[in-house]
């Protein structure tokens, strides 16, 4: 029992004595690690007789207790100056200048696409999207494509193998094929619940593909796809929404006529040409007697509603399509198209956008 106690005061004041973590560590260790004094003490207890084992047990279980609660204060205590003292010598010099982030910035096609959503949107259209990989039924044939049309040949079209049906997959060359679904996916719609079709009001925005490569042309680019469907919309109102959406977009008046066309899957076809002057290297948009041509258009062919399960009889439409990358081009002064996708960061820094101000019709699309 007195070498018991001489154990209990010795430990314990190395425990307290103890300056750093280590040092605790180590005295732990000497006393009740595995060949430490005290567990030494207690593999003795299997050579004690049951009465020396009923005496002795209890204060050796009771001096390893409370040999571990001191070691486990004492680590509390030396943990909190290790804290303190890092607290005193971290210090933050809360006055000195922040040190520069790198600021990213809108890429002028998703501003774009952000600015002519915000002006449909003000006009009561609602975004659809599609997939980019399309079978050849949705981008041609229901879009009234003949067969031997020049858009299905190989050097116009990125094609893929035939599914496991035969049906040829492509890229898709024009956000057209939303048009598509939406049409089929209200014709069910209005099936499912016995009613109307109710009026569509959709734009469709979204990555096309093409072979086409110069400074004009990327083999990807970008395209906003318009589509309206209902008893009594008419050519009339084609002409005001387009006019109405290219003098948001530039943000002035712009002069606008409409020249007839061909496109399959209109008919009367239409393209709009809008006003500009030259003045030395710089296109200024809206003014001007000369021409440029900007978007097609015209109401949708009756063979587009049939072929989506629409009656032509009874309901009419229209549709556009204009293409992203030429409208930030004409607006933001940018000569090369093939810069879009350079990845130059002086050129991102040069055109892009702040992500903080988003566009709206009331305080300015591009402020």
């Amino acid at each position: 029992m007195e070498n018991l106690q001489n154990i209990q005061t010795r430990v314990s004041q190395s425990i307290a004595d103890a300056p750093d973590l280590t040092a605790l560590d180590q005295v732990r260790v000497a006393a009740l690690g595995k060949k430490g004094e005290v567990s030494l003490l207690m593999r003795t207890l299997g050579a004690m007789t049951p009465d020396e084992r009923k005496q002795f047990g209890p204060k050796l279980n009771a001096l390893k207790t409370e040999l571990n609660q001191a070691v486990v204060l004492r680590r509390e205590e030396l943990e909190a100056e290790v804290l303190n003292a890092r607290l005193v010598s971290e210090t933050l010099d809360v006055t000195l200048p922040p040190r520069p982030r790198p600021k990213g910035s809108i890429h002028p096609v998703s501003q774009v696409f952000a600015e002519t959503a915000a002006i449909f949107a003000d006009m009561g259209f609602v975004v659809a999207t599609g997939p980019d990989i399309e079978t050849d039924f949705y981008n041609f044939t229901a879009l009234n494509f003949p067969p031997k049309h020049p858009a299905r040949d190989m050097h116009d079209t990125f094609f893929f193998g035939p599914n496991a049906d035969g049906e040829r997959k492509l890229l898709r060359t024009h956000t057209s094929p939303v048009q598509i679904r939406t049409l089929q996916s209200a014709v069910e719609q209005a099936r499912k619940s016995g009613s109307e079709l109710e009026p569509i009001r959709i734009i469709a925005p979204g990555r096309t593909y093409r072979f086409d490569s110069d400074q004009t042309h990327t083999p990807m680019f970008h395209q906003v796809e318009g589509l309206v469907v209902d008893r009594t919309t008419h050519m009339g109102h084609l002409k005001g929404c387009l006019q109405d959406f290219i003098s948001a977009f530039f943000e002035r008046e712009v002069a606008a006529r409409f020249r007839p066309h061909h496109f399959p899957f209109t008919e009367p076809s239409a393209e709009m040409d809008i006003g500009y002057q030259r003045k030395g290297n710089e296109i200024l948009i809206g003014q001007g007697d000369q021409w440029m041509e900007i978007l097609g258009c015209g109401m949708v062919h009756p063979e587009v509603l049939r072929l989506s399960g629409v009656d032509p009889d009874v309901y009419q439409g229209f549709a556009f399509g204009v293409g992203i990358d030429r409208l930030a081009m004409l607006k933001y002064g940018i000569p090369d198209l093939r810069e879009f996708f350079a990845c130059d960061q002086r050129w991102l820094q040069h055109y892009g956008f702040s992500a903080v101000q988003q566009p709206n019709l009331a305080t300015g699309l591009s402020s």
